[in-house]
């Protein structure tokens, strides 16, 4: 019965002229149904690829079942108009997708796959391939402009053997590195790959070392990589180049991993969830900085090259237009330079004066519910901004912002602590206490700062870290000390402010800077005027007392040596007028920035350390 069930099935599939796949696959899952125990029917495999099926003019989605024009499908890129799921397109589809026309030049044409094992059908199985895809191998690769930027470009396409990589695939994408690292050009690769060759054996493996370590010296010359996973990436591809982007990029619904999951299910005996190995499940889970829908891709990387092309750079001689060179959905556009203008012509001379206020006084305001957070200040203070996610270790951390930004036309670094301004989004930030990946997140993005000569702007503004199991668990002390310790020696400016709470050491380890302002109302302190008052009194309570003993406002940390600036807040405080405060702020990055950029690199680490270095008060013994 088994046998008669699955021959009928081969059957109606196989007859193309008599019944689409549409009603093959109706009429399977009707068999399924009706089999008796005992007979024996191909089960669907989690995650098999379907292609949308056509009907003439129609097209009808296999994910959502919806019928949508044909013309309409194919003018969105193969994305479904009624679900957004995103088809796979070929290597040169996308090629033609993504980059300016007319100028893709393909490199390494000549290379010809060979059969290493000796293998029956390996070579037959090329033939064919080549036959059908016009493709030489599994990735195209060459020059290009993307938004007139020049890049070096890699394309794989699962086509061709799954987009394996086999010697000659490793070759071409190291080669695109080491090209890259001889022109001093970015490098974009569109990865989608199955993984290695078994063709090929050991040697399809060891191109996972080869590629690797074209990356590593790609990275070590200072030049940019994004890595796009498209669907699918998986295997030795996933475990190599494709991970090792500077920036990484998905699209939607992209399935990523390194284990099949048929594999990890059988190991564990346990079925997973159903978005596991997807894009959204990696960028939870911190391994990827966006995922970008496809009629979005092209402007997104244009972008991302501009933020990293020399000539707009700190000591570039041109400056980004963020209104007109960074329009994608991917950016939050600032106020404009008129707007701001208007704001700064309506502060007066009293807005910039400094009030000092008791410590319980200020810990009352900075817990006022309208106090200004890192979102509200993004769009006031900068051109643009954009998040970028992940430790690449755990996860995306949502107590901590952290992404690109413009600064007066120039590329800058912000991390910010996140806190809500409702239990919805405090829920969400965790009320702006950073797990050990929001940390392990910040230095990420401050290191690839440090890569591309980026200035680093920090906004603290948090209780502290987070205490708990899982957080000591990942090691929340050891983030903390990681940051503390390679801030240090950042050869980069590294700016902070101080815009309300500076807790204890989760703080700390976002003020490890040349230049730290406090708003006036700030407060930071070893622990909360709360935690200070039970530990020493045993009696929360006497919090407020407690405020106005240990020394924690923005005028006692100036007193101390630590706080270099204070900024004023006008009116009763940065909820008054938050507009103003962000003008405020701004202007002490500016006049910080302006300082720091006349210091040599050596003598701003040495004066970095010998403010921390002369921290502290103690006596000596004659």
């Amino acid at each position: 019965m088994g046998n008669l069930i699955t021959e009928k099935l081969r059957k109606r599939i196989d007859e193309e002229a008599l019944l689409s796949d549409a009603k093959a696959m109706t009429q399977a899952e009707e068999d399924r149904k009706t089999a008796r125990r005992g007979d024996s029917l191909p089960s669907r495999r989690a995650y098999s690829y379907q292609q949308p099926i056509p009907e003439d003019l129609w097209i009808k989605c296999p994910v959502c079942g919806e019928v949508v024009f044909r013309d309409e499908f194919e003018e969105r890129h193969n994305v479904c108009p009624k679900c957004s799921h995103h088809f796979r397109i070929t290597a040169l589809e996308r090629l033609e997708l993504v980059l300016d026309p007319g100028t893709f030049r393909e490199m390494d044409t000549d290379l010809i796959t060979m059969n290493p094992l000796e293998n029956d059908e390996y070579e037959g199985k090329l033939k064919k391939l080549r036959n059908k895809t016009g493709l030489s191998e599994g990735v195209v690769t060459g020059t290009a402009r993307i938004h007139d930027q020049p890049v070096v470009v890699g394309v794989m396409d699962s086509r061709f053997m799954m987009g394996s990589m086999g010697s000659v695939v490793g070759e071409k994408v190291t080669r695109c590195f080491e090209y890259a690292i001889q022109t001093k050009l970015p490098v974009v690769l569109f990865e989608a790959s199955g993984g290695a060759r078994m063709q090929e054996g050991i040697l399809s493996l060891m191109q996972m070392a080869k590629t690797s370590a074209a990356v590593g010296r790609h990275s070590d010359a200072g030049l940019l990589y994004i890595s796009v996973m498209t669907d699918p990436t998986t295997g030795g591809v996933t475990a190599s180049f494709a991970s090792l982007g500077d920036i990484i990029i998905s699209e939607p619904g992209t399935l990523i991993g390194f284990a099949g999951r048929r594999v990890i299910e059988g190991t564990i005996s346990e079925k997973l969830p159903e978005d596991f190995q997807r894009a959204e499940f990696l960028l939870e889970h911190g391994f990827l900085d966006l995922i970008v829908a496809r009629d979005q891709m092209r402007d997104t990387l244009g972008e991302l090259l501009i933020m990293h092309n020399p000539i707009y750079s700190r000591f570039g001689e041109e400056m980004i237009d963020a209104a007109t060179m960074l329009d994608s959905e991917s950016w939050t556009l600032g106020l404009t330079a008129e707007e701001r203008e208007s704001i700064e012509a309506e502060i007066t001379a009293e807005d910039r004066l400094l009030v000092v206020r008791r410590g319980s006084h200020c810990l009352d305001l900075i817990r006022h519910k309208d106090r200004p957070n890192i979102i509200d200040y993004l769009p006031l203070v900068f051109d643009a901004g954009l998040e970028l996610h992940g430790d690449r270790y755990f996860s995306d951390d949502a107590a901590i912002w952290g992404g690109l930004a413009v600064f007066n036309g120039k590329p800058v670094t912000v991390i910010a602590h996140h806190k809500g301004r409702n239990l919805q989004e405090n829920n969400h930030t965790n009320f702006g206490m950073a797990h050990p990946e929001g940390y392990r997140k910040s230095l990420r993005l401050m290191k690839q700062a440090e890569k591309f000569g980026r200035p680093i702007f920090c906004f603290v503004d948090t209780p502290g870290a987070y205490c708990g199991v899982g957080a000591e668990e990942r090691g929340v002390g050891e983030a903390i000390a990681r940051n503390l310790m390679e801030c240090m020696t950042l050869s980069t400016p590294v700016i902070s402010v101080v815009i309300g709470e500076g807790g204890s050491g989760g703080a700390l380890a976002l003020t490890i800077c040349d230049k730290l302002g406090m708003l006036s109302n700030s407060i930071f302190s070893v622990i909360s005027p709360r935690g200070y008052a039970s530990l020493l009194w045993k009696d929360p309570t006497r919090e407020m007392e407690a405020a106005d003993k240990i020394r924690i406002t923005a005028s006692d940390l100036t007193e101390l040596g630590i706080c270099d600036e204070i900024i004023p807040e006008p009116g009763e405080g940065a909820h008054d007028d938050p507009q103003k405060t962000a003008m405020n702020i701004k202007l002490f990055f500016e006049d910080s920035l302006i300082s720091l950029d006349k210091t040599p690199i050596d003598s701003m680490l040495e004066s970095r350390y010998e403010k921390f270095r002369g921290i502290g008060v103690f006596g000596e013994e004659d």
